[in-house]
């Protein structure tokens, strides 16, 4: 008999969850239970042992537990604090040139053609796709300077159940290629009709930020006037720093009166504790400074940073700074849309830091493991809502299949004995290396929408089944409906 009336379980699940805390870059719970209510929180998290007081606690069935297999777990869902949306059509063509070339022969004539709807739409379900099915479960876009593909692309990450905040780019200035800008007033009265429609349409888990490109593509008026936007609507801000040397030195030329590239936004009211700048690769110990006191975080970017050879972030120093910091893809400079390349590339920049004695120890895989979770929600201001498994958070989960068929990792017997939270942490850095299957998990408020992976399919549940049938699918046994049960095949 229940203890008393709790709010109904949607899913309790039994097996082994990975995640990061504060405290610890990577904690394996072997054998625990995980109930998540009706609106999709995580309302327990507590060892196996528990389940007859929890089941006497939330009126649960041994038969409503879904046990995961010896070789699975749970992690979080990945966090990509910067990419570019509409950069994906030509990501891993263009990596020939530095950033500001690159960015005048590649990258404004692509973003110039997002006027056209029909375009956008294609170029957005794609990316949209491509990062969940990465196992992306929340992400940091820049669309372009147009507000109508902006929301479009606003409108599909909220279809497909992607948590995002979606930016209008913002640049008055554009020497090389003028067609691609805006005049200083269009800029401001654009990105305040996307601010307005998006807050009109308020998707539970899609949001508006304001994006100004980089102070090259901005005047200090725009950059001002943003800034107070951004103030006067409580908005979440991004943009660019310290990327590129060239870039670094010409932004000193536009800017004399200012300190540093830091102090031009941080003077017009951009670096806040909603705002998340990416790069930094230049950044100085005064600068690191001011981020810090202004709680404003950096997305390190590190396939980007060596494809277009713009530099190097140095994490260990950010981090005692104590700044914070997550990862981005940035698609396109970065030729990969997937976030477990971010973590490989955050590595290895920094053994790259250690071989040249700049630092004098690596980044380990678990803290860049924490810093595409746990990181990347505290970068984002989302650290309260996904990150990791506390209880009060949302389920927004992958669940990791190492063993699934044609699996690019192989597991061996060995893999299963002595210390099972050793063994189930390095079966996590084989499939961080390797890149495995995995299925993303993410509780969409009452109705309980779940966005799932399978090899290259994504699936929202529930779904009308006469809906399916009219797609494309595939049929399954109806015993595991809840992981894989009709299968929307996307072509």
């Amino acid at each position: 008999m229940c203890a008393a009336p709790m709010p109904p379980l949607a899913h309790i699940f039994r097996g082994t969850f990975i995640h990061s805390t504060w405290t610890n870059p990577m904690e394996v719970l072997r054998d625990h239970l995980l109930g998540v209510s009706d609106s999709g929180k995580i309302v327990f998290l507590e060892e196996a042992s528990q389940q007859e007081k929890l089941a006497k606690e939330w009126c649960f069935r041994p038969c409503e537990v879904r046990e995961l297999s010896n070789h699975e777990f749970f992690m979080p869902g990945l966090v990509d604090t910067h990419i570019h949306a509409a950069q994906y059509s030509f990501a891993g063509s263009n990596v020939d040139l530095p950033l500001l070339d690159w960015l005048t022969k590649y990258t404004f004539p692509v973003e110039h053609k997002f006027q056209n709807l029909d375009f956008a739409e294609e170029i957005y379900t794609r990316v949209v796709r491509r990062t969940l099915k990465n196992g992306t479960t929340t992400a940091c876009y820049f669309g372009t300077i147009h507000t109508d593909s902006s929301l479009l692309l606003a409108e599909i990450t909220d279809k497909f159940g992607q948590r995002a905040f979606v930016g209008k780019v913002c640049m008055d200035l554009n020497v090389t290629v003028p067609e691609y800008k805006e005049t200083t007033e269009v800029s401001i009265e654009e990105t305040e009709r996307f601010v307005s429609r998006m807050l009109q349409k308020n998707y539970s888990r899609v949001k508006p930020i304001v994006t100004p490109r980089f102070s090259l593509s901005c005047s200090e008026t725009l950059l001002g006037k943003l800034g107070n936007l951004a103030k006067t609507h409580n908005l979440h801000i991004q943009s660019h720093i310290s990327e590129n040397s060239s870039e670094v030195a010409a932004v000193k030329n536009l800017f004399p009166d200012y300190k540093n590239y830091t102090d031009v936004y941080d003077r017009n009211n951009l670096l806040t504790n909603k705002t998340v700048m990416a790069h930094g690769c230049y950044l100085s110990a005064e600068e690191l400074k001011v981020f810090r006191e202004r709680g404003a975080a950096l997305s390190h970017c590190p396939n980007s940073n060596l494809s277009l050879s713009s530099g190097f972030l140095n994490v260990l120093e950010v981090m005692k700074h104590k700044v914070k910091i997550g990862l981005g893809t940035d698609v396109a400079g970065g030729y990969s849309s997937s976030m477990l390349d971010a973590i490989r590339r955050a590595v290895m920049v920094s053994n790259i830091l250690l071989i040249n004695k700049i630092n004098e120890k690596s980044l380990s895989l678990k803290e860049a493991f924490r810093l595409a979770t746990l990181g990347g929600s505290q970068a984002l201001g989302l650290e309260k809502e996904i990150g990791n498994f506390e209880v009060g958070k949302e389920f927004d989960a992958l669940l990791i299949n190492p063993k699934a068929s044609d699996s690019p990792i192989d597991l061996f017997s060995g893999d299963f004995f002595g210390d099972l939270s050793e063994e189930m942490t390095e079966i996590l850095k084989k499939f961080t290396w390797a890149e495995s299957r995995w299925y993303p998990f993410q509780a969409q408020c009452k109705t309980l929408g779940l966005y799932q992976l399978w090899d290259y399919v994504v699936l929202r549940l529930p779904c009308a089944r006469a809906e399916l049938e009219s797609q494309k699918i595939v049929s399954c046994s109806w015993d595991d409906y809840f992981f894989l049960c009709l299968v929307t095949v996307f072509t």
